[in-house]
């Protein structure tokens, strides 16, 4: 039956309309981009117990978790979310690589192209709110977290790092990735390596 067949993943064009609908919500909602947007899914997944879904999704129309202004439709919003959400899950729990929203900037006006970091940065940065948000997984307590954790934090401004001091010298050590596309990599393969400690039996969801 159609029904027991998982949500296809977004279309490109789906993704454009996800992040033309985050674009047009309203002050004093404050979202998040798409890349963040993105990396926040993750981080919610990556919790050793699942968050229930309205606990987490309330955070998409504004990281602070306000509710929309009265009037304001986040239907489709939602719809387009769990969908990518869902499809997240299903690689996670399978091991399997996944496409993280990563998305190339413009040189700046003196024509330099930015640095690997800032194009990832947005990702990475929606991942640390969930963990922030939700930090059971942070409480864990297993050296095997250090290591994906820190290649994570690594792009972030050293003076940003209060909150990791405990990763600092290991973060110090950690040689730069010399392309967007080693860096995607470090992003999937550090997602996977979290899951191995924080959700070892999460399975995909019909």
């Amino acid at each position: 039956m159609a029904a027991d067949k998982p949500p296809r993943p977004l279309s490109d064009a789906e993704r454009d309309q996800l992040e033309a609908l985050l674009d047009a919500l309203p002050p004093p909602l404050d979202p998040m981009d798409l890349s963040a947007l993105d990396g926040f899914l993750v981080g919610v997944l990556l919790q050793p117990r699942a968050i229930a879904r309205e606990r987490w999704l309330r955070h998409v129309p504004d990281l602070d978790g306000r509710a929309p202004p009265s009037g304001v439709k986040v239907d489709m919003l939602q719809t387009l979310v769990l969908r990518r959400h869902a499809e997240l899950e299903r690689a996670i729990a399978a091991r399997q690589w996944f496409d993280p929203w990563v998305f190339e900037l413009e040189a700046d006006a003196s024509g330099a192209a930015p640095l690997v970091s800032q194009v990832v940065l947005p990702w990475v940065a929606g991942l640390s709110a969930a963990l922030e948000t939700f930090p059971a997984l942070l409480q864990i307590d297993d050296i095997a977290l250090r290591e994906p954790l820190a290649v994570l934090y690594a792009h972030f401004d050293p003076e940003d790092l209060e909150d990791a001091d405990d990763l600092r010298e290991l973060i110090e050590e950690i040689e730069p990735p010399d392309s967007v596309a080693e860096a995607v990599e470090d992003l999937v393969r550090c997602t996977l390596l979290l899951a191995d400690v924080s959700r070892p039996h999460l399975r995909p969801r019909n």
